[in-house]
């Protein structure tokens, strides 16, 4: 499976972007989906998942995050998406997807692909 993320840009603090990633090479809907970011100096970290079903009941969030960001995927698309709204400047990142083959709920960092990871950058 190959990922593909995209959205990444510069924005300012306040201010919306949604990244996107699209998925290859596999069955989708094999696959949990999730968000991971990692800013400079720091340790990758969770940022929010989503079931291969793509229920809204399914999703995770990171606390931070969580009431700002909205995960959602597009099964018909091969795609999954993080609309991020009210952007800080602790959101400054490179933002990763990646996919777990489960049907369950998995909670954790060891997916089995990954993108190449998008930059966000936000000013202040």
């Amino acid at each position: 499976v190959q990922l593909q993320a995209s959205g990444g840009g510069l924005v300012q603090a306040g201010g919306s972007l949604r990244l996107s990633c699209t998925a290859s090479g596999g069955t989708f809907t094999d696959y949990q989906m999730g968000w991971f970011r990692q800013a400079p100096g720091k340790v990758r970290d969770f940022v929010g998942q989503i079931n291969w079903s793509g229920s809204s009941e399914t999703e995770l969030y990171q606390s931070t995050v969580k009431g700002r960001f909205t995960i959602s995927r597009d099964n018909a698309k091969n795609t999954v998406y993080l609309q991020m709204n009210s952007l800080k400047p602790e959101d400054t990142a490179i933002y990763y997807c990646a996919a777990k083959r489960t049907k369950g709920g998995y909670v954790g960092y060891e997916y089995d692909y990954w993108g190449q990871g998008t930059q966000v950058t936000v000013s202040s």
